[in-house]
């Protein structure tokens, strides 16, 4: 079977399209003025809240500009998305945002995409490509805000664990904020590291946590840059019963996270974040920008705001709906915007 063939049958079977407008977009320039623009997200991650919140703030930017989304669900398989990457290709799409991924499985498949006179857009994974645009949630800063915390709840000498898997752009940028700041507080000490990237990140991530734990019973602090690590974290501090002396730092928000947080005892105390679904509504605004021939800038940055147990208790917090209306920061970004383009509903 033909890579077409291979493609259209496996949309039709997920059915995975957001419609086009037919009539385009009035005031819009080329292509929008007219409609039926294709375009294409394809995903390395697809599980979790954050990759399903990003999901959807990507639908709804998508439908607000009449463009036909074809959506390829990631499943941690880097030969998969190398192959999404060649079929939305074959599909015709006039743009392709790629979602995460490994960097040396998709270079050459994205300059494909480029030769072939498609736009790119890359969110959090370094193509290294000065024609691809990357959008990211400011690692750097997000990883700083959630170390500062750190030292303001637990001061410059503690044993910490830390939840790393390298070889992915965000946690990458937000692993050398990590080495900086301990090379800067010679107190702290890194008495383990672990984690994993799955279908079951949390659960393997729990047991991982549980074993270092039990090795380690003198730490106090728990790094977790990525909020599936801290879910896993978490169910391990709680099942050895360390919720009252060992504390959880964390990266990226959701719903559940929120709950998760909030709720009596948690050891999961603070987290650092951007709106997983306003960044896919900036991704995918980005990628309209360059149809359109107006350059979004190589580099499109979404930034992070800290968001402590006390803090969201305090405000009523309880899912991400709140965190828009209490936080108008968290709920709006001005990257990647045009006159022309509408705001996502």
């Amino acid at each position: 079977m033909s890579v077409r063939l291979r493609l259209c049958a496996a949309v039709a079977a997920l059915g995975l399209s957001t419609a086009a407008w037919a009539g385009g977009l009035a005031g819009a320039p080329p292509p929008f003025d007219h409609g039926d623009v294709t375009v294409a997200l394809v995903r390395y991650l697809s599980v979790g809240d954050f990759y399903q919140a990003y999901e959807a703030g990507a639908r709804a930017q998508a439908k607000a500009l009449g463009i036909d989304l074809r959506i390829f669900p990631g499943k941690q398989d880097a030969a998969q998305e190398r192959e999404q990457v060649e079929q939305a290709v074959a599909l015709g799409a006039k743009a392709i945002v790629i979602d995460h991924g490994l960097p040396e499985s998709l270079k050459d498949v994205a300059q494909k995409a480029v030769d072939a006179g498609i736009k790119v857009v890359a969110f959090d994974v370094n193509l290294d490509h000065p024609r691809i645009p990357q959008v990211e949630q400011s690692d750097r800063a997000l990883a700083q805000k959630a170390l500062d915390q750190v030292v303001q709840e637990n001061g410059t000498s503690f044993q910490a664990a830390y939840i790393y898997v390298a070889g992915f752009d965000p946690l990458d940028r937000r692993d050398a904020v990590w080495a900086a700041f301990k090379a800067a507080h010679p107190g702290v000490i890194e008495k383990a590291r672990f984690g994993t990237v799955s279908d079951a990140t949390a659960s393997v991530v729990a047991d991982q946590a549980k074993a270092a734990l039990r090795a380690n019973p003198g730490i106090t602090v728990i790094v977790a840059p990525y909020d599936e690590f801290a879910r896993g974290a978490k169910l391990a501090v709680n099942e050895l019963n360390l919720a009252d002396r060992v504390k959880i730092y964390s990266a990226d928000v959701s719903t559940a996270d929120i709950g998760e947080i909030t709720e009596p005892g948690s050891p999961w105390v603070a987290t650092v974040a951007t709106n997983p679904a306003v960044v896919g509504a900036v991704s995918i605004r980005a990628a309209a920008l360059a149809l359109a021939g107006q350059d979004p800038g190589p580099r499109i940055t979404v930034e992070p705001i800290l968001l402590t147990q006390g803090a969201l208790r305090e405000a009523g917090v309880k899912t991400i709906a709140d965190l828009n209306a209490r936080i108008p920061a968290f709920g709006h970004s001005e990257a990647a915007t045009a006159p022309w383009i509408p705001k996502p509903h």
